[in-house]
């Protein structure tokens, strides 16, 4: 084991432990790490930087909360992004009362972007444009895309089939190409070739 990973692994067990006493210091540098990292994913998950903000608060209670659930079984990190996509999803069923599906089972082929062309697209723009998805669609393209779950994960989680969850993947791609198409020149051209 090199010494750079046995010393990181140390360090998180420390940290971990401290969070565990209810110390403070060591809650506040939990934070600090993870904070700008768990807004990232607060901002896909929310309607609004508010909301975001609201999940990424309940997120870290939840966490400081459920620490001692931690067995070292993986990084601190994924174990804590975990958390906040429970927060998340958690929020939004006690914000939305019902969800809205679209439901289709034969769903053609959507063009993905090469690498070069995704990273031409500016990350605030594109979180503004996830934002603006529907709720169950919002929800399924983030599971899928940045989570990388697959849609029998997803149609448990939210309660929905695995055809509600493809159409809605469905319906988001089509949704954010209209977006960029709309608003990001660069997209435009790389959409209608």
């Amino acid at each position: 084991m090199p010494y750079e990973y046995h010393l990181q692994l140390e360090n998180e067990k420390a940290l971990v432990k401290g969070c565990i006493e209810n110390n403070r210091v060591f809650q506040n540098h939990l934070y600090k790490i993870y904070a700008a990292k768990m807004m990232g994913v607060c901002l896909r998950y929310a309607k609004t930087r508010e909301d975001a903000e609201d999940i990424l608060q309940e997120g870290f209670i939840q966490v400081f909360t459920c620490i001692k659930q931690f067995k070292f079984k993986g990084s601190l990190e994924a174990w804590i992004k975990k958390v906040f996509i429970n927060c998340a999803l958690q929020k939004l069923r006690e914000k939305e009362n019902s969800y809205l599906f679209m439901d289709i089972y034969c769903l053609p082929e959507i063009p993905k972007l090469s690498y070069e062309e995704a990273e031409s697209v500016d990350l605030k723009k594109l979180i503004e444009h996830i934002q603006k998805l529907p709720l169950v669609s919002r929800l399924v393209f983030n599971l899928h895309v940045f989570e990388g779950y697959k849609h029998k994960e997803i149609a448990r989680m939210l309660k929905i089939s695995v055809g509600t969850s493809k159409s809605n993947l469905f319906d988001a791609r089509n949704n954010l190409q209209k977006q960029l198409k709309e608003h990001d020149p660069f997209i435009k051209n790389v959409v209608n070739e």
